[in-house]
């Protein structure tokens, strides 16, 4: 891709200074997709190997982090003072340069490219050659449009997260709607209200037939390569429990011999972990690892009320979890949790209410998926045509550069 014809090109060794600063006291921090956070921030765990972090490298702002995933996502800009990681790269613009000009450069479409072609190794051993990287052509416009065009996608930057924000905050909205209704309809409000005393609130026990855990078979059948016999069936993981009470497509089988099954109209409950208390709905016969528990219902009882009553009650299920090392509930725990359980025909008219609701949930759910898949594509596009030099940002304020992303 050229640049424009007024703006410089330099090699980026002569733009970014390598920085190694090292035996400094400061917090620890990540180079992420949205740029370097300190670790205290982020809402994940981030695994540190040694404790020893003399070692580590000072970053701090307006400094740039070549990490593990930059050949994925970019280069991450700091906006914090923190420790990174000795395998972490750290530059420091020399010069006139506007740093918000280079975090959007380092995040275009063009500049991942480039890192793509420079990286090194497979999978978890990928890096990208810095050596390459200090060869590759920078684009340097004069300062006074560097700052134009920061400014500039800032503001539209700004203007589709907003909208972003906007259509995430409705469409959890809807949902925490839905499981609202879910708590009422299936009885679980009765049972917080009483304390599980009326006629109709039992134990699991009475409620189900048999209650088993999965396990992990000697042989497991890739589905991605088509491998897996016809008389396989499929193998779960806690993984494939989505949100909305639904297990996805398996990646993996199993021949039917030697594991125990999960019948069909059964529900599938994660006993263990951070995950503990997903529920889904299985229509199929099935297995799964050590982690997941099959409910099956006793004659009467409806597999799909009781898991639509377990999934409204996810947070109740993790409070009457075990502790010790580890989160965990096991069946005899599983067996005495108290459910309500009304007539027949009234579980089957909460059902076709609550299913009702939950497709028209999805639609909406999937529908926003949508939307964020055109945002993210619609903002990758313009930082990538605003800081090639692909349109002249001073007169890009008469339209509507949010275009496609507003419906």
């Amino acid at each position: 891709m050229s640049f424009p014809a007024h703006w410089h090109t330099r090699r980026a060794r002569f733009v970014f200074s390598r920085r190694d600063v090292r035996g400094v006291d400061a917090p620890l921090a990540s180079a992420t997709k949205d740029g370097v956070s300190l670790r205290s921030d982020l809402d994940y765990g981030v695994w540190n190997p040694d404790s020893n972090i003399t070692n580590y490298k000072l970053v701090e702002p307006d400094d740039f982090v070549i990490g593990l995933r930059s050949f994925q996502h970019g280069i991450s800009h700091s906006a914090v003072r923190g420790l990174v990681s000795p395998a972490y790269t750290v530059l420091r613009s020399a010069g006139d340069l506007d740093p918000t000009f280079f975090k959007y450069y380092f995040r275009s479409s063009l500049l991942i490219s480039h890192l793509a072609n420079i990286t090194q190794g497979i999978r978890q051993g990928q890096a990208i050659d810095i050596e390459a990287f200090q060869n590759l052509p920078v684009p340097v416009p004069e300062l006074e449009e560097q700052r134009s065009i920061a400014d500039f996608l800032d503001a539209e930057t700004a203007r589709i997260d907003k909208l972003v924000r906007l259509r995430s905050t409705q469409s959890s909205l809807i949902g925490e709607s839905l499981a609202a209704e879910a708590v009422d309809l299936t009885g679980r409000s009765q049972i917080r209200r009483d304390g599980g005393t009326t006629e109709s609130t039992v134990q699991l026990r009475r409620a189900a037939m048999s209650t088993q855990t999965g396990s992990t078979p000697a042989t497991l059948y890739d589905l991605s390569g088509g491998s897996a016999p016809e008389a396989s069936i499929p193998w779960y993981t806690p993984a494939a429990i989505d949100s909305w009470m639904s297990i996805t497509t398996p990646e993996k089988a199993t021949r039917r011999n030697g594991v125990p099954l999960f019948p069909a109209d059964s529900v599938l409950i994660t006993g263990i972990g951070e995950s503990l208390g997903k529920v889904a709905y299985l229509d199929h016969v099935a297995t799964g690892n050590q982690q997941l528990t099959a409910i099956t219902p006793q004659v009467g009882v409806s597999g799909r009320f009781m898991a639509w009553q377990l999934w409204a009650a996810e947070q109740e299920i993790r409070e009457w979890a075990q502790y010790s090392r580890i989160r965990i509930i096991n069946n005899d725990s599983l067996k005495s949790f108290p459910i309500y359980l009304p007539s027949r025909a009234e579980q089957d008219t909460v059902v076709r209410t609550l299913d009702s609701r939950m497709a028209r949930v999805r639609q909406i759910t999937d529908a926003f998926l949508r939307f964020q898949r055109l945002a993210d594509e619609r903002r990758q596009s313009l930082i990538t045509a605003a800081v090639t030099g692909q349109f002249d940002v001073s007169t890009a304020g008469g339209r509507n550069v949010t275009d496609g992303v507003t419906a």
